[in-house]
């Protein structure tokens, strides 16, 4: 394997089996199926309320230093920058790294259970709020900046974040505010097979509207109400249509690896690492690189490294790398990092409770399924689906979650199966509503217009 460190130049792609056969790797036993969580959060000045920039006294920069002096992290770097955070001699634990506009981000470690993944976000938690205090710095988990505009928010120093602030203003109106205002959680689940991967697939892509629905925590955007209930969810809807979205082709005939390949491959690129730098490829396809016509690098072949680097490019509502990513829900407090895994692993780690979730789902005609994506960000709950509502689709569905996390069995100390971590997103399909309802609710009534009490409440 190439090393990013050394510019080595890896593996050649030598055809199209070679990017099949790449994601294939990912097949596991079910008994070695995991669980990685991902979840970001905004950074603020604790008495002044506005954003963190990367350099200064109280900075990102301060922040990722004092993290690595108090509890052992190593950084990486790019040039002179700190850019993300590592554990050294530990493949399977997390990173932290940084956003576009400084949203700072536990990528979780693999994890087998909830329980550990509970943990892990308790000492995350902990680390960053310990290092921040005497910063003056907090954090914020919600699904779009509420405060800030885009002028007013920072830029982190990371070359590939420079490539794509150019190329976003091209594709749709709304990508500069998907990188720099918003922010989610995230989780990375296995898939045994490739017809485990496209049955886990079509399930999770026919659902992510439902969990959109229950995760909605975007409802203010420049310190008022947007019209909103998931202003993130909305903000994917126009930020670059080719890399975005339902992937209706997955509900066809002949699904497998190779058409999502066939997909990526004519997907723009961003950029090429080499030797430390990125090289502005936007606009180009994976596939004219492929074949050597790349402008940028004429007669140059892609590694698999380069692989690699454009899925995660790639920005559907699911993404399929080596195992499955759900992309549907806004930032939230602490319990909804829990409870993000919990809704997906309930759904797709136990069969009884996968082929119920598909038997919801499979004549969902895709007329139904787009109409669900772009009602729900304004919507959530209140959607209307057929004869119900998509809280009507809510509750079921976290019933099946339900019975697939007890059928998993696995009990933290105090004989707590994972059924617990369900419970926050049960109280919201229950009454209807979601955590942007109550925030308006206050902002409407008791904050009396003023956005700074979001900070005060809904702070980590």
């Amino acid at each position: 394997m190439s090393t990013r460190e050394d510019g080595a130049p890896g593996h050649l792609i030598r055809s199209r089996d070679d990017l099949v056969a790449w994601i294939a790797k990912g097949e596991k036993p079910k008994n070695r199926w995991l669980i990685g969580t991902e979840h970001e959060k905004f950074v603020f000045h604790t008495d002044s309320l506005t954003p963190v920039p990367y350099e200064g006294e109280r900075s990102i920069s301060a922040l990722l230093k004092a993290l690595i002096s108090e509890f052992g992290w190593s950084p990486i770097m790019e040039g002179d920058n700190i850019i993300a955070l590592k554990r050294e001699d530990c493949e399977l634990c997390g990173n932290i790294s940084l956003e576009p506009g400084g949203q700072f981000e536990l990528s979780g470690g693999a994890v087998e259970t909830l329980h550990e993944t509970a943990a892990e976000t308790h000492q995350h938690l902990r680390e960053v709020l310990k290092v921040g205090e005497p910063l003056g710095i907090g954090f914020l988990g919600l699904g779009f900046s509420p405060k800030w505009t885009l002028a007013e928010t920072p830029h982190m120093p990371k070359q590939r974040y420079n490539i794509m602030t150019r190329y976003m203003p091209t594709v749709g109106s709304r990508g500069l505010d998907m990188m720099y205002r918003t922010a989610t959680i995230q989780v990375n689940l296995d898939f045994a097979s490739e017809a485990d991967m496209v049955k886990k697939l079509r399930v999770s892509l026919a659902l992510q509207p439902i969990a959109t629905a229950l995760f909605a925590a975007s409802p203010f955007t420049d310190g008022r109400p947007n019209g909103f209930k998931s202003m993130r969810s909305e903000v994917w809807r126009d930020t670059d249509r080719r890399r975005t979205g339902m992937l209706p082709f997955a509900f066809e005939d002949g699904m497998g690896y190779e058409r999502y390949v066939d997909y990526a491959l004519q997907v723009p690129m961003y950029f090429v690492y080499r030797n430390g730098n990125y090289i502005d490829a936007s606009g180009a396809s994976f596939q004219d690189f492929l074949d050597g016509r790349l402008p940028q690098m004429p007669d140059q072949r892609p590694t698999l490294d380069d692989w690699s680097d454009h899925l995660t490019t790639l920005f559907p509502e699911v993404r399929l790398k080596r195992f499955l990513e759900m992309r549907g829900a806004d930032s939230g407090p602490w319990q909804r990092i829990c409870a993000l895994p919990a809704f997906w692993v309930g759904l797709l780690y136990d069969s009884e409770a996968l082929d119920a979730a598909w038997h919801l789902v499979k004549d969902w005609t895709e007329e139904e399924r787009e109409a669900l994506r772009n009602a729900v960000p304004k919507s959530a709950l209140a959607t209307p689906f057929r004869s119900g509502t998509v809280q009507d689709i809510a509750k079921e569905v976290l019933r099946i979650a339900r019975r697939g996390l007890r059928a998993r069995q696995r009990l933290n100390p105090a004989s707590q199966d994972e059924t617990l971590y369900l419970e926050p997103l049960e109280d919201v399909a229950n009454s209807g509503k979601t955590l942007s309802d109550h925030m308006l609710d206050k902002f409407n009534g008791p904050w009396r217009g003023q956005i700074d009490h979001v900070f005060g409440e809904y702070a980590f």
